[in-house]
């Protein structure tokens, strides 16, 4: 089938291509994992972003807090809103928000996986050996990375990004041997 010419290939022939090994074909191994890993994350966060202001929306009018449409200088609550267009309303100021903070996180979750994949890649090429190690200094790089997309970051902020990220690959790591 790597043979088959394009214009020939059925739809189904494209979706099983799927199954035997990649996405992408960029040229470079190293390409071709953070392109998947990059898609494959954003598609998570966009799922997370929408399914968590659908929970949200939905405890919002279950309780009768319409979330944020009164703002607090007039009486509104005066909870802190992370997203204060998001209302449980359809109107397109809303429907707006929840594109952009649905795009912006799974941008976010896109770049740390195509981050931290990469990372780990070319560290095991360039050590020859896949250990603990590249995934802490992997996950130390990509925690570091993401505290600097916070709007308002600071350097204990980013420090503790980079700890944090270090641990959980590095657990990651370790727990693939055992499970």
């Amino acid at each position: 089938m790597s043979g088959s010419n394009l214009e020939t290939r059925s739809l189904i022939d494209e979706l099983r291509s799927f199954d035997s090994g990649g996405y992408f074909d960029l040229g470079h191994p190293l390409l071709n994992r953070i392109a998947e890993s990059f898609v494959k994350a954003a598609g998570i966060g966009a799922v997370q972003a929408v399914s968590r202001h659908a929970y949200f929306t939905a405890v919002e009018s279950a309780s009768g807090d319409i979330g944020g449409s009164v703002p607090p200088e007039i009486g509104g609550s005066k909870k802190n809103n992370r997203f204060p267009d998001l209302r449980g309303e359809t109107n397109r100021k809303s429907v707006e928000a929840l594109v952009k903070s649905t795009g912006k996180e799974s941008l976010q979750w896109g770049l740390a996986a195509g981050v931290h994949s990469g990372l780990t890649y070319g560290l095991k090429e360039a050590r020859g050996v896949h250990d603990w190690k590249n995934s802490a200094m992997a996950g130390a790089i990509t925690g570091a990375a993401i505290a600097l997309t916070a709007d308002d970051h600071s350097h204990e902020q980013i420090v503790q990004c980079a700890i944090t990220g270090a641990a959980i690959s590095t657990a990651a790591n370790l727990l693939t041997g055992i499970f």
